[in-house]
């Protein structure tokens, strides 16, 4: 086990934040092995090596039920964590360092982390409109909020 150093410790806040955001990558390649998994039983990949190496060239196609079905919705929830999850990863780490309310800091951060886990589920399982939708919005408010509350802490040294 690594121990954290006493400095990062006693930053509550930004424990807070490499928890929910070490949970938003593990969510990530969760999806990806998932990917990789449906590729693999439905012998449709998108690369020449990778049909070389699974049974031959006739596997580099794209599959109409791989494509419509479950890993569209794969590749679209993993290309929507990578627009939402990079930029929360920047902004919690800067807002970490305003020395916010950690109970306020937290409520963030899962916020964020359930609305995309949610989004995800959406996703995956395909649930009815508005599910995937609300979750986004819901999950972007704390973005707003810390950009916000960063740009406000900043305006100062501009």
């Amino acid at each position: 086990r690594v121990a954290p150093s006493s400095k990062m410790m006693e930053n509550k806040v930004f424990m807070s934040f490499t928890f929910y955001s070490t949970i938003l990558i593990l969510k990530m390649y969760v999806v990806a092995i998932i990917t990789g998994q449906v590729r693999l039983r439905k012998k449709a990949f998108a690369n020449p090596e990778d049909a070389l190496r699974n049974g031959g060239l006739q596997y580099y196609r794209e599959d109409p039920a791989v494509e419509r079905g479950n890993l569209i919705s794969l590749f679209r929830a993993h290309h929507n964590d990578m627009e939402n999850i990079f930029p929360f990863l920047f902004l919690g780490a800067i807002y970490s360092l305003l020395d916010p309310s950690p109970t306020v800091a937290r409520i963030h951060f899962f916020i964020f982390c359930m609305g995309r886990i949610v989004h995800t589920i959406a996703y995956l399982l395909q649930l009815k409109a508005p599910t995937r939708s609300v979750a986004y919005g819901v999950a972007q408010l704390p973005c707003f909020s810390m950009a916000l509350q960063i740009l406000l802490a900043t305006i100062p040294y501009w």
